[in-house]
């Protein structure tokens, strides 16, 4: 303090003064209450002054400061860092993942059990952490994440390492990301490159360190890290390489599946064996590196690599039938997680059978500009034995026998006469054959041919006469046609207009073929379905599903389905389908569009429905190409021959179901009570009382013991008061169409393997 402090008015230091006290202690009474600055004057004199805070005092307070600031932030900190974790798991559920969401896998069997291949991803049950051998986890966390069980979900010094190898190197040969950020990646967030998705996996990646033990984190990883080919997890990529379970890998094995993690695609063994292998080799080095093995273990695993052993399920569904069945065995096989298998109803020698036929007719008939065709083969109750798609799957996976809308020309003719039919008209009534007039339109008949005054309804459709199906269209009401066609099972749109006899209204091949077989069973409609059973992880014996599975209720034909079935009998004896003609029965129509478009032929014999439809993509013109020509010749080809094959597919089956004891039917029907085993087995066959179990058993005897009188009835067939048969039936008929038929009660049993059924011809 700067003060000039001096006696006045006699008055020295020390020296009493009037207010009592010196004139120091006056002053140092000031200076406390004064401020830190200032001036004030003692008597005569003026004092400055700048006061100095004692250092001690001032130091407590820049601590408390700073402590208050440091609290502040780190309360703002919490705060943030607790926001961006709310932002981060607010949607994401720890619990399982997107893994449970994933597509399931679908190990697709034909009737007879021949595996089809794989639909969707080869997905397996997760396994525990006990399945994984250690030498897989070593392998693993060689190559992938060597500090694993040391950080706590982000590695920095891994990820300096990674940074600095990748500088060497002068490109990425190594990744910073751990275990537990691929985890994250792979099973809790989507694939969007962004850093607010980085800056999430990185949080998310610290929070599951914090939930779950490290243990726990590795084996979901090992569940659900893709490695190739459709193998997510590896279980499913044991299985697939190798065909066996995690715990069966050698060390050539588990180096070669650790290998694939990092490129699962591009090291691909099935596609790239030299860079798998070559990727493999790297892993072991790595194992060598890491301590988890010696030199010479992993040079001895070089010198004897992994060799590959595939099974069924390694091959996915590539033909056009798996792809039109997988939206059906999802929806049956729905709720049923992992592998799941799906026995289907295609027969493999039909299959092979309509494939040859198909590509021997595009390759004798590439100069008439024929280059597609398809076929579909069907069982009356709607079962797709056979379906060709195109020329080839490989070139073109587009199927033409369900995708392709095209016009059936004549083909659809089939539903002008069946409401004509239907409201009373018969075969030798006759029809106006001349040309209608329409607003402006004229029908013409193909080849340009006239004709004058009527011809009989027979004639006209055997020869396909345009313009009688027009006028008797007309005759009988667009509506009327429609409601034909939508009761046979026709869901396209059809426009009411007089080419709609003519077949303008586009439809595919299966939707038509599914109509023409209602005609054969006598009930409508008929709804095409591919998937006869199914088994999976947690329901493993085989589940019967049947026609049951297409949905909808069918009405009978009653007296109509003879009617038809006269008529289609029509084209080909004496008509445009006469190339079609087999030594027994046989029933078709032709179908040709304008400019020789499109050609079909749809018929069926006493067994099977099937559908031919040859065209070009382009819809470019065939040249002299009808439905009589070239899809007739092939219908007959193929029916000619699917006889024997059915029959031996049959017997084949008949073999596989015999039952395991007691062959003798009449006994066994006398031994068992048919009406509780029908009850209780859905595939119970009174005919022997056995049923199918669910598995891929032999048939098993109903051990529901009959009644005295039950054993009395089942000694004779049913008979009425006079001693007749108590049912009658079409014998002649019913034997034809039904292998299985048995005359003595008219029954037959049906391809899904349910109770015996009553022939109703």
């Amino acid at each position: 303090m700067a003060t000039q402090i001096g006696s006045a008015q006699g008055g020295g230091d020390g020296a009493p003064s009037e207010t009592g006290g010196s004139l120091t202690a006056r002053a140092v009474r000031q200076y406390a209450r004064a401020p830190r600055r200032g001036w004030v004057a003692l008597g005569g004199w003026r004092v400055g002054w700048r006061r100095r805070r004692p250092h001690g005092r001032r130091r407590g307070r820049l601590l408390i400061g700073a402590t208050l600031s440091f609290a502040l932030l780190a309360l703002l900190g919490g705060l943030t860092a607790a926001a961006t974790m709310l932002w981060v798991l607010h949607d994401l559920p720890l619990g399982e993942g997107r893994a449970k969401a994933r597509d399931r896998s679908i190990a697709v069997e034909a009737a007879d059990g021949t595996p089809l291949g794989r639909l969707g991803p080869l997905k397996l049950m997760d396994a525990p952490r006990a399945a994984f051998p250690d030498i897989l986890v070593k392998a693993v966390l060689s190559i992938e994440d060597r500090r694993f069980y040391e950080h706590r979900g982000v590695d920095l010094s891994g990820i300096v390492r990674a940074a600095r190898r990748n500088y060497d190197a002068g490109g990425i040969v190594e990744g910073g990301s751990t275990i537990t950020q691929q985890l994250v990646k792979a099973r809790y967030l989507n694939s969007e490159r962004t850093y607010g998705r980085k800056l999430r996996e990185v949080f998310l990646a610290m929070w599951l360190e914090l939930s779950l033990g490290k243990d726990e984190i590795l084996t979901r990883y090992l569940n659900s890290i893709y490695m190739g080919a459709g193998a997510e997890g590896v279980p499913a990529a044991a299985r697939l390489y190798f065909d066996k379970p995690p715990s069966a890998l050698s060390l050539s094995e588990a180096a070669l599946l650790a290998g694939l993690i990092k490129a699962p695609s591009r090291l691909n063994p099935l596609r790239n064996p030299e860079l798998a292998y070559e990727r493999a080799a790297q892993v072991l080095d790595a194992m060598v590196e890491n301590r988890a093995i010696d030199r010479k273990t992993a040079e001895a695993a070089k010198q004897h690599p992994a060799a590959l052993r595939r099974p069924a399920m390694a091959t996915q569904g590539g033909t056009w039938f798996s792809d039109w069945v997988a939206q059906e065995a999802l929806e049956v096989t729905s709720g049923f997680p992992g592998e799941t298998r799906v026995r289907t109803t295609l027969l493999p020698a039909l299959q092979r059978l309509a494939e040859q036929v198909v590509g021997d007719a595009l390759r004798k008939n590439a100069d008439h500009n024929v280059t597609q065709a398809a076929l579909v083969a069907m069982r009356p109750d709607g079962a797709v034995l056979a379906m060709v798609g195109g020329r080839d799957f490989k070139e073109s996976q587009f199927n033409r026998a369900v995708q392709a809308m095209r016009q059936p020309g004549s083909a659809f003719k089939l539903f002008v006469y069946m409401a004509a039919l239907r409201h009373g008209a018969k075969l030798d009534d006759t029809v106006d054959a001349s040309a209608p007039e329409v607003n402006g339109w004229e029908p013409e008949n193909y080849g340009g041919r006239e004709y004058d005054g009527k011809i009989t309804l027979a004639d006209a459709f055997a020869h396909s006469v345009n313009t009688a199906a027009v006028r008797l269209a007309l005759q009988v009401g667009l509506d009327n046609v429609v409601a034909a066609a939508r009761e046979l099972g026709i869901d396209t749109p059809m426009p009411r207009v007089p080419s709609l006899a003519l077949g303008s209204a586009e439809v595919s091949l299966l939707n038509l073929t599914a109509a023409y077989a209602a005609v054969l069973a006598g009930q409508a409609p008929v709804r095409p379905w591919g998937v006869a059973s199914f088994a999976s992880p947690t329901q493993p014996r085989l589940i019967s599903v049947g026609p049951l599975g297409a949905g909808g209720e069918r009405h009978a034909l009653g007296d109509l389905q003879g009617k038809l079935t006269e008529l289609l009998q029509l084209p080909v004896e004496e008509g445009t389908a006469q190339a079609a003609a087999l030594d027994g029965f046989a029933a078709g129509k032709t179908g040709t569009t304008q400019d020789n478009r499109d050609a079909w032929f749809i018929g069926f014999d006493e067994t099977l429905t099937v559908g031919i439809w040859v065209g070009n993509d382009d819809r470019s013109p065939m040249r002299g190409v009808t439905g009589g020509s070239l899809p007739a010749v092939m219908w007959k080809e193929f029916m000619t021959k699917a006889g024997a094959r059915l029959a031996d597919a049959e017997r084949a089956r008949a073999e596989k179901d015999k039952p395991a004891s007691a062959s003798d039917g009449a006994r066994q029907r006398a031994t068992c009570d048919q009406r509780a085993c029908a009850r209780r087995y859905r595939s119970f066959d009174a005919d022997d009382c056995t049923y199918q179990p669910y598995g891929r058993g032999r048939r098993q005897v109903c051990e529901i013991a009959a009644t005295a009188e039950q054993r009395f009835e089942a000694a004779a067939p049913p008979t009425d008061d006079d001693g007749q048969l108590e049912v009658q039936c079409n014998y002649e008929m019913c034997g034809r169409i039904y292998s299985s038929f048995r005359r003595e009660d008219c029954t037959y049993q049906p391809y899904d393997g349910g109770a015996r059924r009553l022939c109703q011809r």
